[in-house]
């Protein structure tokens, strides 16, 4: 069997979540002593998570973040202004617990899940590191595929793995993050190919491109889809030709958390660009997927109407890192606990509406 074959074999076998389960979630969150719908999208969160779950007494906790790292060939084309050793210096801060995503992890009680899957550097000597590298960083996409098939299908089955385990381990809710110095490019040409959109509409700042920087990002993006060929390409093509490794490793924890009915929160315009690609290999995942937030990149606003789903939160954000994930996380904990703690009206002999 190859690594192809494995996760086509993992991704026929994830269904959607029961659709008809929403009733019931509806019915115990109209019975809460508040007036129907009153806590608005706090509802419909407690709704969906009671759904994929099938019970209408949800919970988040125990929670996870799965942060995956690699490094990209396309940065020889100048496309950041951060040289590609700062992924395996991020890598190494990240175990020191230094980094935002550190602290706000640590705020909402999850575990931060670090995992090599391609880093161009050696991170062998640092603790707590997970290693699964498939390869030291991608090819340059602008000058052919940045993986081959069988690479970016096993970097996936990288990721489906670590959710799966997650999940066997009790972990309720798994959220998603990355490091790796440009993977907006990336995540940019992978939206641009999923979308049809023009790269000059997908293509942001990044790590803090000025003016020049974002044209030029956009020819290199432009350039690679031409090179690849990528309207010719399946779902599984594409990621190998414009993907990045930790976003096919976060593609695989998409997929990995829907075969395991769990779910999975999406950071920013990396994990939007995974679950983008997530959904075009296993469309039964966006059942289990919940965005965290709206990115200030472009693109990410374009992947997010492409999988027809709306974001927790607006915060100006485009750090990456799982950031977004962690705050939505804990938004979500207290959707929860509203769903399954609350009384009902009958339970708290309070009156409800009449008629």
């Amino acid at each position: 069997m190859t690594y192809e074959a494995d996760l086509r074999t993992i991704t026929e076998a994830v269904t959607a979540p029961e659709a008809g389960f929403e009733m019931y979630a509806w019915e115990r969150l109209d019975s809460l002593t508040k007036p129907p719908r009153s806590l608005g999208r706090l509802e419909e969160l407690a709704a969906r998570l009671a759904v994929v779950q099938h019970d209408v007494r949800p919970t988040v906790s125990p929670m996870a973040i799965v942060l995956m790292a690699g490094d990209h060939g396309v940065v020889a084309e100048g496309v950041s202004p951060y040289p590609q050793e700062v992924t395996a210096q991020m890598v190494a801060n990240f175990s020191a617990g230094g980094a935002a995503i550190n602290q706000l992890a640590a705020h909402i009680g999850a575990s931060l899940v670090l995992v090599d899957v391609g880093v161009a550097g050696d991170v062998s000597a640092i603790p707590g590191v997970r290693h699964a590298k498939v390869r030291a960083g991608t090819r340059n996409m602008a000058e052919g595929p940045a993986m081959t098939r069988e690479e970016a299908a096993e970097a996936v089955l990288v990721g489906v793995g670590v959710a799966r385990e997650l999940a066997a381990a009790g972990v309720r809710l798994i959220g998603t993050g990355e490091m790796g110095i440009g993977n907006t490019t990336a995540a940019a040409a992978l939206t641009a190919a999923f979308t049809g959109l023009e790269p000059s509409l997908v293509v942001g700042r990044g790590t803090g491109l000025d003016d020049a920087g974002v044209l030029h990002k956009a020819e290199v993006v432009g350039r690679a889809l031409a090179r690849n060929d990528v309207a010719e390409l399946d779902a599984l093509g594409v990621l190998a030709a414009v993907g990045g490794l930790e976003i096919a490793g976060l593609t695989g924890v998409f997929i990995g958390a829907a075969v395991s009915g769990v779910g999975v929160v999406a950071d920013g315009f990396i994990s939007g660009a995974a679950l983008l690609a997530a959904t075009h290999i296993c469309p039964p995942c966006s059942g289990y997927a919940f965005p965290s937030h709206r990115s200030v990149e472009p693109g990410h606003t374009a992947a997010l109407k492409a999988v027809g789903l709306t974001p927790v939160l607006d915060l100006e954000m485009r750090l990456g890192e799982g950031t977004g994930a962690a705050l939505a996380m804990g938004i979500m904990d207290a959707a929860c606990k509203v769903m399954s703690g609350m009384a009902t009206f009958g339970d708290a002999g309070v009156s409800d509406r009449e008629g």
